[in-house]
């Protein structure tokens, strides 16, 4: 049985049509699922009861299964969903004053290796399918009830250019009027830098993150082995070429390791490689973790370096670190998988 969260609607009105029905049952079964949350066919009482028989032996509406919560202090929720073959994904929800934003995941582990990540330490397993990534939302946001999500991150596990099929295809789920209904500005990708990617992605959403984490190649290399294959200038020169709204800044997103990438040398050095560049930094206290070696830099330290961007005239923001005190923050998910395998 097909799942309905891997068709976007012109899929679906192909299926229908196919079918011998009409195409605005695509637009009504949108409409019941994703903005009205009702997931049994049998409650979709403005398609006849014969019809609403052959839909449900055609799709199907399960989503990954809940398999644990964990709250943190800060009100952030970690949820453990479970795939239908049994793998784990993990996704965390934040909520905050004008915001309720759902971080999820596009793989289970990952293939970029980067240092200072856990999820790179599991390695990559699989992709996740467009019914995986949409069918976290819909599962949180059945659970939540009332409690709306207002914002989607794909900064969870996994690197969502690399998934570039399904997380277009969950892209064009989220973002349709009739299906999840979240503008552009409510979406954000966060990527490596996978600029082929990004260069195909640009037009289907305006938010981009690219994790850069150092202002030269040696350090990035060293901290992302991507950087061998795209390296700094190349990214910077695909940002300056950026075709969106002249309102869209991409943001560069830049975890702060101690004694690594904290120095006033090192925000010398990144205010001179983004001079001119039309960008926003978000600064990332790293999270530690048993798995990776980096520690967290001293407020201090932190405070002294988005002081040195602001002095340059960047937008500079210290992201809270939400959810760390359940391994739910960034860089910290898919820490079970590595749990498994400790001796």
């Amino acid at each position: 049985m097909q799942s309905f969260y891997d068709l976007t609607l012109p899929e679906l009105e192909k299926v229908i049509g196919a079918l011998g029905n009409e195409k605005f049952r695509a637009r009504q079964l949108y409409n019941w699922i994703y903005n009205r949350g009702v997931l049994d066919f049998s409650e979709m009482t403005n398609i006849s009861k014969s019809l609403r028989g052959v839909f449900s032996d055609m799709f199907s509406t399960s989503t990954p299964v809940i398999s644990d919560t964990l709250e943190s202090e800060d009100g952030s929720i970690k949820f453990g969903l479970l795939t239908e073959d049994g793998s784990l994904i993990e996704s965390v929800f934040m909520p905050e004053e004008g915001r309720n934003t759902l971080c999820v995941s596009s793989q289970i582990g990952c293939r970029m290796g980067c240092r200072f990540c856990v999820t790179g330490k599991i390695g990559f397993r699989r992709n996740l399918s467009a019914s995986e990534i949409v069918g976290q939302i819909m599962a949180v946001r059945q659970h939540l009830g009332d409690m709306r999500i207002s914002n989607i991150v794909f900064m969870g596990m996994g690197e969502p250019i690399d998934n570039l099929d399904n997380v277009l295809v969950s892209l064009d789920i989220i973002k349709n009027s009739l299906g999840l209904d979240f503008s552009h500005r409510k979406v954000t990708i966060s990527s490596v830098g996978l600029i082929g990617g990004l260069q195909s992605i640009q037009t289907k959403v305006a938010s981009l993150a690219i994790s850069l984490n150092a202002a030269n190649d040696e350090k990035r290399t060293y901290l992302m082995p991507i950087n061998r294959m795209y390296p700094i200038r190349e990214i910077i020169r695909f940002v300056k070429e950026f075709k969106a709204s002249g309102r869209v800044r991409i943001t560069f997103e830049y975890v702060l390791l101690k004694g690594v990438n904290d120095s006033l040398e090192d925000a010398k050095e990144l205010a001179e490689l983004l001079k001119g560049v039309k960008c926003k930094v978000n600064l990332i206290p790293c999270n530690e973790s048993p798995y990776i070696e980096f520690k967290t830099p001293s407020p201090e330290t932190i405070e002294r370096f988005q002081a040195y961007l602001h002095e340059k005239r960047f937008i500079t923001i210290i992201r809270d670190s939400r959810g760390k005190d359940v391994s739910g923050a960034c860089g910290q998910l898919g820490m079970k998988y590595l749990e498994e395998c400790a001796p």
